[in-house]
């Protein structure tokens, strides 16, 4: 597997959506089996529609900086990186890979590429999101083999 990292282009769009939305999928459904699915269904009624939403709007709206990870021809993951208005701080908003790509640092190359990006950019400060879920666990250990520290958050939900 040879990857480069290039700007996304309009083309990508398509590709970047539904490697999104298959990379997910597994995220998903540890959500539903940790939080149930009367309070899953309540708060990810239709994650499909939601994910899409936001993969387009990372990709399309011009806040975040978004690359895309080529094998060859082929998309095989994306990264979104967004810097904070005030400098200084910056953060991956959203990373994907290709479930057909994944363990095959795709992920690693994307996280390392989007932080020398920010330090570059003049980033003293960058952070990523991730759930502490067994979906994100593979989201984890790329983010701790590229050096950011991790702090334990919890969210709880109650259907009413």
């Amino acid at each position: 597997m040879q990857i480069q990292v290039r700007p996304f282009e309009a083309r990508d769009l398509a590709p970047v959506i539904d490697l999104s939305l298959r990379a997910w999928a597994p995220v998903y459904e540890s959500f539903a089996e940790v939080m149930g699915p009367e309070v899953f269904g309540r708060q990810y009624p239709d994650w499909r529609t939601s994910q899409r939403r936001e993969v387009e709007a990372a990709c399309t709206e011009g806040k975040a900086h978004v690359w895309v990870a080529e094998d060859g021809a082929r998309v095989v993951g994306f990264v979104a990186v967004v810097l904070e208005p005030e400098g200084g701080a910056g953060s991956v908003e959203l990373l994907a890979v290709d479930p057909e790509c994944q363990g095959r640092d795709v992920g690693t190359t994307l996280t390392e590429f989007a932080t020398t990006w920010m330090k570059e950019a003049g980033v003293t400060l960058a952070s990523i999101w991730t759930g502490g879920d067994p979906g994100h666990a593979p989201a984890r250990r790329t983010y701790e083999k590229a050096g950011y520290t991790a702090l334990p958050l919890v969210r709880y939900y109650k259907a009413l």
